[in-house]
């Protein structure tokens, strides 16, 4: 019967100080941007320069198939924030004119800085088909 040894050999090696230099150096991000070209709908939800960040984001995303009328982009935003959040959705026509540009029907932009909670429930659909409004955003 033969013994076997294992020896493990630990070694604490040093790091340079560029790299606790670049790790101090870092800022903190958590971006989210979401596409429906079939809805002509985006949403950007961007937090940069935290200390805390406690977020639960659910965003759904249908497109109609060959019926763009059944086109949506939603998202449900609830955020507990320490620091820099940017919030943005828009909707644009996602028929061309004749120029080949898609028209702009509306865009919300919203900056916000310091400690304090977001909650949002955003709806873009095309022809608002979820619902029955003929308006892109709904009134609140």
């Amino acid at each position: 019967m033969m013994a076997m040894a294992v020896v493990v050999l630990f070694v604490n090696a040093e790091l340079p100080a560029s790299f606790y230099d670049a790790m101090g150096k870092m800022k903190n991000e958590d971006i989210l941007c979401v596409k429906n070209y079939q809805a002509g709908a985006s949403i950007t939800e961007s937090y940069t320069d935290f200390e805390s960040l406690d977020k639960d984001t659910t965003v759904v995303s249908r497109s109609g198939g060959n019926n763009s009328s059944n086109a949506f982009l939603q998202a449900n935003i609830n955020s507990l924030v320490v620091g820099n959040a940017r919030l943005v959705w828009q909707s644009i026509n996602p028929s061309p004119e004749l120029s080949g540009r898609h028209s702009m029907l509306s865009r919300n932009e919203e900056n916000l800085t310091g400690a304090f909670s977001i909650e949002r429930f955003i709806l873009l659909a095309f022809n608002s088909t979820l619902g029955g409004h003929s308006e892109w955003l709904p009134c609140s």
